[in-house]
């Protein structure tokens, strides 16, 4: 059997099938609510996350456009709303969170072959120092906004995913409204197959 290439439309949708992975409307009716606890994982890496759990909404039931900018890693402004019209991928981490580590060459991946999608990081425990060590490593292509010591971008996903959640990724559609989430480590078959599904769903009623 030919290997099946995961970018390709068909194969997004074997993969989140095979996976047990539903479609949008079945997936917003049976899983926890945008803004509900993560799974402590129990371990000594001093980080709180989930088990990979995801969930998507269906454009008429996401919320306000988030509000979220500030200084980066690469010495610039970010700011989301420079950026409506695209899809966005917000991954919130830090260096030492070992989930975060193992799902950054995935990240890393997919923001190297999406040129249309806007990827950010959101770094909640380290100095710059580290954080450029971190994004050098695992050849980070997009930036981190620095969020230690305001905790403000943090702030500024509540009731999206829990705030102690890291690693966490939420996926903003071209309006800049929350359109899906991974609490946990981001599986790369996942995260693909979820932004395929909201670009899809981009401005649609």
């Amino acid at each position: 059997m030919s290997p099946v290439d995961p970018r390709s439309p068909l194969s997004r949708r074997a993969l989140l099938a095979g996976a047990g992975l539903l479609p949008v409307a079945v997936l917003a009716a049976c899983t926890p609510e945008l803004g509900a606890t993560g799974t402590d994982t129990g371990n000594q890496q001093g980080y709180v996350g989930g088990d990979g759990a995801f969930r998507a909404l269906a454009p008429a039931e996401r919320g306000d456009p988030v509000v979220l900018s500030g200084e980066t890693t690469h010495g610039d402004t970010a700011d989301v709303a420079a950026w409506r019209g695209r899809v966005v991928v917000l991954n919130v981490w830090y260096a030492d969170c070992a989930p975060c580590r193992t799902e950054a060459p995935d990240l890393a991946a997919i923001a190297a072959d999406s040129p249309d999608v806007q990827f950010l990081g959101i770094n909640t425990e380290d100095r710059l120092d580290r954080a450029r060590t971190f994004e050098q490593k695992f050849a980070i292509p997009y930036p981190s906004l620095l969020d230690a010591e305001s905790g403000q971008a943090v702030l500024a996903l509540r009731g999206t995913i829990p705030p102690q959640a890291v690693p966490s990724t939420v996926i903003l559609d071209t309006e800049g409204r929350p359109a899906a989430r991974i609490v946990g480590r981001a599986e790369e078959s996942v995260l693909r197959g979820l932004i395929a599904d909201v670009q899809g769903s981009s401005g649609a009623a």
